[in-house]
């Protein structure tokens, strides 16, 4: 099977979601592109389509839910997969050429699940408002990936003197020749972590062309703006050569604070590029506006996540902060995929209910109160959901 290798966007279609209970589909935008199921709707050139919440159910967000982002135009609709090349070229001995199955026979296939998390996801919920994306909780998704781990291709490629860093490109396009190439760098040793792999397959399947066919960079822990999808060069560069273009010097940065935020009042000049996760929850079920019944017991349940260290607790609210409670824990599913929580409880009284969940990792990291930067990214503040009891 050769997998996605066409994608007719003339079948895109605007639609509706078969919706999870607190769905409010009327003023959202869903479309249907190939290969989806209704997603809502962002923008469509570029592509960025958001998961509905209730596909967070399950531990594996599904290939045809999973979310989408791109930040160029030209998105690739036919990837021939026998004539497409992966280059690796720049500070190597042996610049490569390799092809999808060069890459799926010369290198030993790894599997790791992992939670792939665009920077800006929730940022619609941002106080005061920022620009950009107005995503809810769905721009993101976990799934288990399987690839060739980057280091062992570098080590076939044979790293020069002086290496400190490596470029990614994918075959996306800017639809003007004034607009820069979207091209991410990372620090060789997250390059060369054994974690950071080359995925060929997501959830068993060849990676569906929206989400990166035919193969995209994984990297576990950080933000979903290094992860390139589509992934046609790889080049390694020297402090001489190192990337300075508008997505690692423009784009994409964060106050330079322990936790990466700001005071809407005063905004920080002291900024580095994005990357690892913060410590966050977010609240699955209920979803918002949802009706539950007084005097029966409800499930409670969501997902929570870090950059790799290990969620050590849960906590939930169901009287708007002013009591928590323990939530039970789901077996781990790997260290960089996200860890699902589950609370029992049974709403005594009808009424409105202000439901809370906030998240602790073995570091002792947790979630605050308020959290903002002006690129809104990496919210990890306690969510709330508010229900309904009847």
């Amino acid at each position: 099977m050769l997998g996605p290798a066409a994608l007719a966007l003339s079948a895109c279609q605007r639609d509706q979601p078969a919706g999870g209970a607190g769905m409010d589909l009327s003023r959202d935008h869903w479309m249907r592109f190939p290969g989806k199921v209704p997603l809502r709707l962002l923008t469509d050139r570029p592509p960025q389509l958001e998961t509905p919440l209730h596909y967070f159910q399950q531990d594996f967000t599904p290939n045809e839910a999973f979310f989408v982002r791109w930040h160029l135009a030209g998105i690739p609709t036919y990837v021939d997969p026998i004539a497409f090349r992966l280059t690796v070229e720049g500070q190597v001995r042996k610049p490569l050429e390799l092809s999808i199955d060069d890459i799926k026979r010369k290198f030993e296939p790894v599997k790791l699940a992992a939670v792939n998390q665009c920077s800006g996801n929730s940022r619609s919920y941002f106080d005061p408002p920022v620009p950009g994306g107005q995503w809810r909780h769905g721009a993101m998704g976990n799934a288990m990936w399987t690839g060739a781990r980057m280091k062992d291709v570098l080590a076939a490629a044979g790293l020069g003197a002086g290496a400190i860093e490596a470029s990614f490109r994918g075959l996306d396009e800017a639809p003007l020749v004034t607009t820069p190439a979207f091209e991410k760098s990372l620090p060789l040793e997250k390059v060369v972590d054994p974690d950071t792999i080359i995925a060929y397959e997501m959830n068993g399947e060849a990676l569906p062309l929206l989400n990166g066919y035919p193969m995209r960079l994984i990297v576990p822990g950080w933000y979903a703006t290094y992860w390139v999808k589509a992934l046609r060069r790889v080049t390694v560069r020297t402090a001489e050569t190192k990337l300075k273009n508008f997505w690692m010097e423009k784009a994409y940065r964060i106050p330079n604070t322990p936790d990466g935020g700001e005071d809407p009042e005063k905004l920080d000049e002291d900024t580095v590029p994005i990357n690892k996760f913060s410590v966050r929850s977010v609240i699955v079920k209920p979803e918002p506006a949802e009706r539950v019944r007084v005097g029966q017991v409800y499930e409670a349940q969501g997902l929570a996540m870090d950059s790799g260290v290990g969620i050590r607790t849960v906590e939930v609210s169901t009287d708007g902060g002013k009591s928590w409670g323990e939530a039970q824990l789901d077996a781990p599913l790997g260290r960089y995929a996200w860890r699902r929580w589950r609370m029992q409880w049974r709403p005594e009284r009808a009424g409105s209910y202000d439901i809370r969940a906030r998240a602790t990792n073995e570091a002792g990291q947790g979630q605050s109160e308020r959290y903002w930067n002006h690129g809104g990214y990496m919210r990890n503040v306690i969510e709330r959901v508010s229900v309904e009891a009847v």
